[in-house]
């Protein structure tokens, strides 16, 4: 129990009462992230590799209580008398999205362990758990203010682990874009912040909702810039056009297993907190938020899927580059059922939470294959995979399964199942334009992915006998990169044979 200082048994109560099983998750790992910090000084270099394997432990401890908390029915951290005005909030919404984001950040531990021997490990493993901590902060966060803390938490040390490999001159390159997008974003944001918290004089989100149904006529345009404002920084968060241009040079120039976070992680903090101010906070102003995601979705993924088909096949790096412009298309897909919501009901948000959940596993299998395939070609280009089968065969089919999830294609059952989810939620809302959209732009994407699908099974290029390397000398997989794809394949598979497991999301209301 917390008491405010100076309360009196005649005043009204202060009394604070924290429920820790709620916050457990973002505690468990800010937590660990000290604990590695601390541990990092004492640790000789022999025993730093145990660091990674501690930041693999506390993410399954963290993800593990989520189990206790699946009724969805607890909150904490309350206005004095008024339990609807809460900062944390442990609903449906908040563990599913808690769910995709620990175990997005436990995927990216896999595939970076054994893979920081260049790599200061201790500050390496300590920025992943601080971002991964704010990430699981953010969609239990009901007030402004906690929301913005949680999305700098996640946002600052990422900074750094895109800059993190020393003397990399692409890297350090794509940190500072990197940085000085997310700058220009958060300052604008908190100028939109400080507009709304002006006109409604509150922090919570559920209370922001009926002031801004009642705002005094001097205002009101006051409060309609601070939701423009606030929309805007968030839609830099989730890379959405024209606030994308940042993504494929701070992709190609990170580590490989912090482009795979960005693209999962980063993704799902930005539109948790995309969400929640939309749906949550600004529901009064539908009529202008509906239509601008709207249109932002429609530029999103068509920008998106025609740069990714223009990649080249000897470009350096061009796998991770298309992967890159796949993910600001596929952010497209995702803005519309919040967009929808404007339109219709709260529940179209399901379908970006049942979409999420599929893009998080198959993106993620798709980089871990990449990291796979670059151990033995850093240029990482799509020539690269010409073949794959051949050398590779489980690696092959592994990629050849989640590009065609991606594209929506059987045995892909679960990305077909999620695009449907996704138009439907934009016909239902009466968005026939962008229904329509987004079926040119699946069309568009089905080229560039089955190209990339038909280079894994054609015969390799011939080479000579000094060219060819002994197979003794081919590079040994680490078992933790091997257990990434294992389980992103089984996950991916699994969803395909039983797509309830996350469609279900899509017909019911998380809040």
């Amino acid at each position: 129990m917390i008491v405010a200082a100076g309360s009196t048994t005649g005043a009204a109560s202060l009394v604070q009462s924290v429920d820790w099983l709620a916050i457990a998750p973002p505690v468990v790992v800010a937590v660990a992230a000290v604990g590695v910090l601390v541990a990092d000084l004492f640790a000789d270099e022999r025993r730093k590799p145990l660091l990674g394997y501690a930041t693999v432990a506390a993410l399954v401890v963290a993800l593990g209580f989520l189990l206790p908390l699946r009724a969805g029915d607890r909150t904490t951290f309350c206005l004095t008398g008024d339990v609807q005005a809460c900062s944390y909030t442990a609903d449906h919404f908040a563990l599913v999205i808690q769910a995709l984001v620990l175990g997005g950040a436990l995927l990216t531990a896999l595939l970076s362990l054994g893979d920081t021997r260049r790599l200061p490990a201790g500050e390496f493993w300590f920025l992943l758990l601080s971002s991964a901590a704010g990430a699981t902060l953010l969609p239990a966060a009901r007030d402004l203010a906690t929301l913005v803390v949680a999305l700098e938490v996640a946002s600052l040390p990422a900074f750094a682990l895109v800059g993190i490999k020393r003397g990399d001159r692409r890297s350090s390159e794509a940190a500072l874009k990197f940085f000085l997008s997310s700058v220009v974003a958060t300052a604008v944001m908190l100028l939109g912040v400080s507009f709304v918290y002006a006109a409604t004089g509150t922090m919570h989100l559920t209370e922001i909702a009926g002031r801004l149904d009642d705002v005094p006529g001097q205002l009101a345009t006051l409060a309609g810039a601070g939701v423009v404002l606030t929309l805007v920084g968030f839609a830099f968060k989730t890379a959405a056009a024209p606030f994308h241009f940042w993504v494929p040079d701070t992709y190609v120039g990170a580590p490989l297993p912090i482009a795979a976070y960005l693209s999962v992680v980063g993704k799902a903090v930005g539109f948790s907190g995309l969400i929640l101010v939309t749906v949550v906070g600004f529901p009064s102003y539908a009529d202008v938020w509906g239509p601008a995601l709207a249109v932002l979705a429609a530029l999103t993924m068509t920008i998106g899927n025609v740069a990714a088909l223009r990649q080249g096949a000897t470009r350096a790096r061009s796998a991770v580059r298309l992967l890159a412009w796949s993910s600001v298309g596929q952010a497209g897909y995702l803005l519309v059922p919040i967009a929808a919501a404007a339109y219709s009901s709260d529940e179209q948000i399901g379908s970006t939470v049942a979409y999420a959940l599929m893009y998080a596993v198959v993106n993620l299998g798709a980089f871990a294959v990449a990291a796979l395939v670059a151990r033995s070609h850093p240029g990482n280009r799509l020539g690269d995979y010409r073949g794959l089968y051949a050398t590779r065969p489980l690696a092959a089919l592994t990629l050849a399964f989640f590009l065609l999830c991606l594209a929506g294609l059987p045995p892909g059952i679960i990305g077909l199942f999620a695009k449907v989810t996704v138009f439907s939620a934009a016909v239902d809302a009466g968005l026939g334009w962008l229904a329509v959209v987004m079926a040119v732009n699946v069309v568009i994407a089905l080229y560039y992915y089955l190209r990339w699908t038909a280079e894994l099974f054609r015969s390799p290029e011939p080479v000579t006998g000094d060219e060819q390397p002994p197979a003794s000398h081919r590079p040994r997989v680490p078992a933790p990169l091997t257990t990434a794809i294992a389980l992103t394949a089984v996950a991916g598979v699994a969803l395909s044979g039983a797509p309830q497991l996350v469609l279900r999301f899509a017909a019911v209301s998380l809040f």
